[in-house]
């Protein structure tokens, strides 16, 4: 097991214990994702207050510790959208490299309406 594949494993274990221990099984995907979404932009608040994105107020100094203690907590969320919506840590491999692929070539100027990139697997797709 990699680490992706370790990360979504547990996560998905989180997943199944709160939803058992809260007796939310009844809940569905979308509402789901729309409650992680909620939980992922708060997260993303927390995220800016450590970073002093509040030009109005007095800098403090910057925690490396808060800061990436703010991303896993955004990656948490993140995981359990992506397993809601049915994706795996392949699938968001593979989907990743296929977005990364075109985000270059719109870097490149390679990327337009007909411009179809090829498969991050280097088939034809």
């Amino acid at each position: 097991m990699d680490k992706l594949e370790q990360i979504f494993f547990m996560q998905q274990s989180f997943n199944q214990t709160l939803r058992d221990q809260r007796q939310l099984h009844d809940i569905g995907m979308e509402e789901w994702i729309q409650r992680e979404t909620l939980a992922m932009v708060s997260e993303l608040s927390e995220l800016l207050d450590e970073v002093n994105f509040k030009w109005w107020k007095n800098k403090k100094p910057v925690s490396e510790t808060r800061v990436k203690e703010e991303l896993v907590d955004i990656l948490h969320f993140f995981v359990s959208m992506c397993l809601d919506a049915g994706m795996d840590a392949e699938e968001l491999h593979r989907m990743y490299l296929e977005k990364n692929k075109v985000n270059f070539d719109r870097q490149k100027g390679l990327w337009g309406k007909d411009y179809q990139a090829p498969a991050a697997d280097g088939q034809e797709g």
